[in-house]
């Protein structure tokens, strides 16, 4: 059969709304590597809250509609465009963005944001590096520029995102202070480099992050649900200390005087826009950071909830609704 006319399955969306917007196809062309673009046949897909926000038509950036969503996938290169030198057919890959969506059969990205994957991780960890630990990595060493002997709080750190900032803080010789609600999630966060761990669902747990901190507080604080917590973290920083917005889902009111006696500051981060015009020098130094984490061993993804493709709109319904995250929530094809 021509290239061409290969058939694969994969996640259409036509219209933005709820998760029952998310249609699964059979009949989606397998699309054509052009110059510079690697075509991988995905084994596993990460689900990543961003991806729920596109979906439902609030986020600032829109896709063109039909699409097909996710961008970290994890694989095995089936063909290659012209002009891609660095890789073959057969090679084990993970991507941070796609070009054609990722909850799909096969997935095609640009050559610059695809990385081996080694032997030592399989499919569904790689499905995990992309997003949530380029995102810790621009977090902590890009914008918050974090120095050895920092503190740091993760605020929410179960998750994917939380536990790549976990990760890297710990390798990197910060403090690390983590926040979980649920037992299982504040044992993972504890596992995975972690020196002590919150319940931010006890009424009281702030307290305990001031009292374990001391007069100095927080020099760092990497925050999941801003919406919630930005006015308590400005009350927990430390002289100089930042606040790195990673997500919010809604407004929150602050009193601005909260930053002006420690001079701290409220920093948005997006992992997106690193791929604009210029950046993917920055990209490919956070990947040579992350790349030797998975060498050396501290990268080690966890993995959380798995669904199959057919299961995509619960996958999106828990991802926002669940009862806590434990782990890297990953689609498997």
């Amino acid at each position: 059969m021509a290239t061409g006319l290969k058939l694969m399955r994969a996640v259409r969306v036509f219209e933005f709304g709820g998760p029952e917007v998310l249609k699964l196809q059979s009949d989606v062309a397998v699309p054509i590597p052009k110059s510079h673009q690697v075509l991988i046949k995905v084994h596993a897909c990460g689900v990543n809250p961003v991806e729920t926000y596109i979906r439902s038509g609030t986020y600032s950036r829109k896709p063109l509609l039909p699409y097909t969503p996710g961008s970290d996938v994890a694989g095995v290169v089936e063909a290659v465009g012209d002009n891609v030198s660095a890789f073959k057919k057969g090679d084990r890959v993970f991507t941070n963005n796609t070009i054609s969506g990722g909850y799909a059969e096969y997935a095609l990205a640009a050559d610059h944001t695809v990385y081996m994957l080694p032997e030592k991780l399989d499919f569904k960890q790689g499905a995990a590096i992309g997003i949530p630990y380029f995102t810790a990595y621009r977090a902590l060493l890009h914008s918050a520029r974090v120095k050895a002997g920092e503190s740091v709080l993760v605020h929410g750190a179960s998750g994917g995102v939380g536990i790549a900032a976990c990760q890297i803080a710990r390798a990197y010789g910060l403090k690390v202070l983590g926040t979980a609600g649920t037992e299982e999630g504040q044992k993972i966060v504890l596992q995975n480099g972690a020196h002590e761990v919150f319940n931010h669902r006890e009424v009281n747990y702030i307290d305990k992050i001031k009292k374990s901190v001391g007069e100095k507080g927080v020099d760092v604080i990497i925050e999941m649900l801003a919406n919630v917590n930005l006015s308590n973290d400005l009350k927990l920083l430390s002289y100089g200390g930042r606040v790195m917005i990673v997500g919010s889902r809604g407004p929150i009111e602050i009193n601005p005087r909260d930053t002006m006696a420690n001079e701290t500051s409220i920093i948005g981060v997006a992992v997106l826009s690193s791929t604009k015009v210029g950046k993917e020098e920055e990209f490919q130094q956070f990947a040579a950071g992350l790349q030797a984490g998975m060498e050396i061993g501290w990268l080690k993804p966890v993995i959380g909830s798995q669904y199959p493709l057919e299961k995509v709109a619960q996958a999106h319904e828990n991802i926002i609704h669940g009862s806590g995250a434990a782990g890297k929530m990953i689609l498997l094809l």
